[in-house]
């Protein structure tokens, strides 16, 4: 791993884990695609933060879940595409000047979409 790339790492992961935090409390912030995300970051960063964040007994059972083939709940699959949508068609049309730039931005929303409704969709109760 370069030796810029673990710290910028780390603190990606630190974001994410404080997003998916604000997640569990506020109906309208998605949780578990942000502590996978903070997880895969940790993975290749720090084994003591992906230990501690595997493990943790709030934010733990997401990314459990999510690793053990469970899945999202649906409602972090509606949260996550419908923010994920709402910000990159903003980002496309509000900050974005050029056209190649545009279609970045959508691919990527598209990716993300594609990962997510790929992810079993974790029914409840289990």
């Amino acid at each position: 791993m370069g030796r810029f790339s673990r710290p910028i790492l780390i603190v990606c992961g630190w974001l994410c884990v404080g997003l998916g935090f604000v997640g569990v409390f506020l109906p309208v912030m998605p949780t578990t695609i942000f502590l996978i995300i903070a997880a895969w970051c940790f993975a290749r960063s720090s084994e003591r933060f992906h230990a501690w964040l595997i493990a943790h007994p709030l934010l733990g059972p997401y990314i459990r879940d999510y690793l053990s083939g469970k899945g999202m709940p649906l409602r972090a699959k509606i949260v996550a595409l419908s923010l994920m949508w709402i910000a990159c068609v903003s980002s496309a049309i509000i900050v974005v000047p050029v056209l190649v730039g545009d279609i970045a931005v959508i691919g990527c929303a598209v990716a993300g979409s594609w990962m997510i409704l790929r992810t079993p969709t974790r029914r409840p109760g289990l």
